[in-house]
């Protein structure tokens, strides 16, 4: 990214990365319009996230685990929470972060939660002035931990979609509604129509793309 620095009014939820990654129209209508409905997935992502912050920070052997500690990037314009953080005692007496997020379901085809995960390390590297190489994402469903290393490309990814986002935010223009599977399950099904509006408006098009999708 450019080496402008945004203000503390100019920054966004870092949730809202993986809102842009899953869609376009959810993030504008969550961040621009201030839309919000929540279902069963939203909610049972909501209590989970809570039961974790609720739990005190302790230390296990070398490990010092944090939770709910709250992130920022003056570099990237983002703000949020980490679920978890663990400092990992090296050697030479310094400790490397290693944050872990939480997440209901399972593995997702797409990389909108190794996003979220390699922002909140980039947060952590500029606020602590350290290195992350890696962090994990544990998903309720099979409850274990899935490792995911912060390569050159992840971090790239990161930022480009911090600049995505932002450029979304200020344009302040909701994208059209386009209809596919996973509109199902968006709580914001309602509010966004995706088969009353947009390309794929036409019930000719919703029953083609329940045949042969």
């Amino acid at each position: 990214m450019s080496a402008h620095a945004f203000s503390e009014a100019e920054l966004l939820p870092l949730s809202a990365l993986q809102h842009l990654l899953f869609c376009e129209r959810q993030c504008a209508l969550i961040h621009v319009e201030q839309a919000w409905s929540e279902n069963r997935l939203t909610a049972e992502g909501r209590i989970l996230h809570e039961r974790v912050h609720e739990q005190d920070s302790e230390k296990r052997g070398d490990v010092r685990i944090a939770r709910g500690l709250r992130l920022r990037s003056l570099r990237l314009g983002l703000i949020g929470q980490a679920d978890v953080v663990e400092f990992h005692k090296q050697p030479d007496g310094t400790s490397i972060p290693f944050p872990v997020e939480y997440k209901r379901g399972k593995p997702k085809p797409d990389r909108c939660d190794e996003v979220q995960l390699c922002a909140q390390a980039l947060c952590l590297e500029e606020m602590l002035g350290a290195q992350i190489p890696d962090g994990a994402l544990f998903y309720g469903q099979p409850r274990r931990r899935q490792s995911v290393t912060f390569t050159p490309e992840l971090r790239a990814c990161v930022e480009e979609n911090s600049r995505r986002l932002h450029a979304l935010i200020e344009a302040g223009k909701t994208p059209p509604a386009i209809y596919e599977k996973k509109c199902r399950s968006c709580s914001l099904f309602d509010q966004c129509r995706p088969l009353q509006s947009g390309p794929s408006s036409s019930v000719r098009d919703y029953i083609r793309k329940q045949v042969f999708s």
